[in-house]
């Protein structure tokens, strides 16, 4: 038996399994459904990752493999019998049973079920396609996600177009179009139905005003035409409610239509499991200690949430780390008294979304999105009618996940719930 098996081998997986092994599990088990370890952060060949949590800059590869070596140098051999962090890629998870039995299948290994005393759950997410768009118009080739263009150029080498329109401005977007001009590319614009841009507002500098491409915001794609290969790209713009301007179309002469319309955390396995989901996140409902509704099965990273920036995901994934060892070597605690966190004026949602008593243990970090841009503006935390503290924001976008850290001392006088609401100054 395994004191704990992480599910997927992404920056969450390999912090939360490096992590579990230094709280003193003995038995660890990665399992990753791809060939190789390190996840979306082997295709992120840029820099900027690590600025938080390594205090220097760093390219995605890079940032993964500080993490991969911390795992190599626990990892054990299957069947080896000794303590340590096993390791089995190229594996899929199928089930995971009420007694925490973990079903897997491998070409290596063929099926297997495997017994395990505590479950993190670490999948990371997927992006969002055409399919679930509803865009007019034809079927040609040339119509990507940009995270499948991205893995053209940077893991495969090939360029997909070289006259490319680009449908959303989230970061995998952003950073597209940049990379795509680069590799000698001609990047026409980027295409936004919002009245802001969803991705950070570095990558809009550095990736589109550095590079003179246009950002259309409060446009959408309304026709695709080509025949074999995308030919034409009809982008027109939209008014308040989200519905094409008549007389408004612009015509792009295209060969390649680039998607980056949002990412979808990957919880097909939570769902057949019966784990509870958050409509608003669509990952887990879990405590403050990232437990899910699942005793001893914990969630962290893009799976539980999508998040900017990988610093995040790795703190997280420590945390429930943490909390998974406990859980091991204490078994589950009592919760009798639970706090919701609930959301007002513009939050959209709040991780964690309850917050158990008994288990809380220091203050308690709260990561949450606006649905529109505020400039000065404050989070007011409530207690059904009471305030308990404050924080001002310059400015907030739905773009960039937003955190505050609510003391210990204020959330155990939380005897009405709490409420996190924005307030514009």
């Amino acid at each position: 038996m395994y004191d704990l098996i992480v599910i997927g081998g992404g920056p969450a997986g390999l912090a939360a399994a490096a992590k579990a092994r230094e709280c003193g599990l003995k038995k660890i088990l990665i399992v990753e459904r791809a060939p190789q370890l390190g996840g979306i952060l082997n295709q992120c060949i840029h820099n900027g990752f690590g600025l938080t949590y390594f205090k220097e800059e760093l390219t995605g590869p890079e940032y993964a493999s500080r993490f991969i070596d911390m795992v190599e140098k626990e990892r054990v051999e299957a069947g080896s019998g000794k303590d340590g962090i096993e390791v089995r890629t190229d594996t899929m998870v199928l089930d995971i049973a009420p007694d925490k039995t973990v079903h897997m299948v491998s070409p290596a290994l063929g099926y297997r079920a495997e017994k395990t005393k505590a479950v993190i759950l670490a999948m990371g997410c997927r992006e969002r396609s055409r399919g679930a768009l509803s865009i007019p118009g034809t079927r040609p080739a040339g119509v990507y996600t940009a995270g499948a263009a991205q893995k053209y150029v940077n893991i495969d080498g090939y360029l997909p177009g070289r006259r490319v329109v680009i449908l959303g401005s989230g970061d995998i977007g952003l950073i597209m179009a940049r990379r795509l001009t680069l590799e000698g590319a001609k990047v026409l614009a980027c295409v936004e139905i919002n009245e802001y841009s969803s991705g950070l507002n570095r990558n809009i500098v550095q990736c589109l005003n550095d590079y003179d491409i246009p950002l259309y915001l409060s446009h959408t794609v309304t026709d695709i035409r080509g025949d074999r290969r995308v030919e034409q790209v009809v982008v027109s713009k939209v008014d308040e409610k989200k519905n094409p301007i008549p007389g408004s179309e612009i015509v792009f002469d295209c060969d390649t239509l680039l998607l980056s319309v949002g990412l979808i955390p990957e919880n097909e396995l939570s769902r057949d499991v019966g784990i509870a989901l958050d409509p608003r996140t669509k990952g887990a409902y879990v405590y403050e200690n990232m437990e899910t509704s699942m005793p001893g099965v914990f969630a962290c990273g893009n799976v539980l949430h999508v998040h900017d920036l990988v610093d995040f995901v790795t703190q997280e994934a420590q945390r429930a780390a943490v909390s998974a060892a406990d859980y091991v070597k204490n078994g589950q605690p009592e919760r009798e008294h639970v706090i919701d966190v609930t959301t007002a004026g513009g939050v959209t949602y709040t991780v964690p979304q309850h917050i158990a008593l008994e288990t809380l243990s220091g203050d308690v970090k709260i990561f949450f999105r606006v649905g529109r841009v505020f400039g000065k503006s404050k989070i007011v935390v409530k207690s059904g009618e009471k305030e308990l503290e404050s924080f001002s924001k310059p400015f907030m976008v739905p773009g960039e996940m937003q955190n505050i850290t609510v003391p210990e001392s204020l959330l155990r006088e939380a005897e009405n719930g709490l409420t996190v609401e924005a307030k514009e100054v």
